[in-house]
């Protein structure tokens, strides 16, 4: 059996798998709120034992995880973890133990999503032999490249998220002004990720809004905006969201022009699906291709959201698939 586990700010998936050629078969899954355990291995140990199976038959585990991974060492940007992947293996018996940055783990799924998992929001000109990239804004902003090499792609992850925002419009120059006033420095995270969803809602709503209230429960603003401004309740909150959706193409075809995407742009995480038709109101692909003078180029890369809120959990086990031995 393979273990996998997809560990980020909010919530971590843990599953097993069958081994496969390509795609590995879930067998069991289930879903933590991270921040209720105090480690990893906690949750590994109830995952473990209340599926009455023994650690040994894992032939491999690996797992994505939110921050960057150093000696297989990783300290997670947004929660207070160490994980040690020596101390896991050891700790459960298992032969070999991987983490990978939940950018790099998600990106291993791509190349074996089904076509119903992906939603397209600009079919451009696929290079099967280009390379890939892939965003994802949840808890946090993450970005991984997949480079083409000797005929695979082959992930390797970034921490693009906290590159400085690079504001294009008279708002978004407000907007800097107003988070480095909060914050003193503004990255992209601050802007694309459902805290980010949040500080522009702010900044649009200096009196604040009567349509949601999300200081009352922050947790819950991401969703409370989205749904009102995809209702049009407000028209402050679609102002929000429209900032928040042309920030995101704005970025996504940066991701695009460094990495040469001619495969394809995919956009993970868990806010892209939610807020699908104010991705393909135009606002997105619009500011993806305002790229002058390479704007034709980017209207030729794939752009697509990924459907499957299970990536990340499976990319990690296409890892583990990959190094079984």
């Amino acid at each position: 059996m393979l273990l996998a586990g997809d560990i980020g700010g909010t919530k971590t998936l843990v599953g097993l798998f069958s081994p496969a050629s390509q795609r590995p078969e879930l067998v069991d899954v289930r879903s933590f709120a991270t921040c209720d355990y105090p480690s990893l291995e906690a949750i590994l140990a109830e995952f473990l034992g209340g599926q009455g199976r023994q650690s040994p038959m894992v032939r491999a585990a690996s797992f994505g995880v939110a921050g960057p991974i150093v000696a297989q060492v990783a300290h997670l940007t947004n929660v207070p973890w160490f994980v040690d992947a020596a101390a896991v293996a050891v700790r459960f018996g298992f032969p070999r133990v991987t983490l990978l940055n939940d950018l790099q783990a998600m990106a291993y799924s791509v190349p074996v999503l089904h076509p119903d998992e992906l939603a397209v929001l600009q079919a451009g000109r696929l290079v099967p032999t280009g390379n890939a990239a892939l965003i994802a804004a949840g808890t946090g902003l993450g970005e991984a490249l997949l480079h083409y090499v000797d005929g695979r792609f082959v992930p390797s992850p970034t921490e693009g998220g906290h590159a400085d925002f690079a504001p294009r419009t008279a708002d978004e120059i407000a907007l800097l002004r107003h988070l480095v006033s909060r914050y003193g420095r503004a990255d992209y995270e601050r802007v694309i990720s459902g805290p980010g969803l949040v500080n522009i809602h702010r900044f649009t709503h200096p009196r604040g809004c009567a349509a949601c209230d999300v200081d009352a429960d922050p947790a819950q603003g991401p969703r409370l905006i989205s749904e009102s401004a995809l209702e049009r309740r407000c028209p402050d909150c679609v102002r929000a969201l429209e900032i928040f959706v042309s920030v995101y193409g704005a970025e996504a075809g940066n991701l695009a022009l460094r990495s040469v995407a001619t495969a394809g742009l995919f956009l993970g995480g868990g806010m892209a699906p939610k807020i699908l038709p104010a991705l393909r109101g135009g606002r997105f692909i619009e500011a993806f291709c305002a790229k002058a003078p390479m704007a034709e180029f980017a209207s030729l890369i794939p752009v697509a959201v990924i459907l499957n809120e299970r990536a990340g959990l499976l990319g990690a086990a296409v890892h583990a698939n990959l190094h079984a031995g």
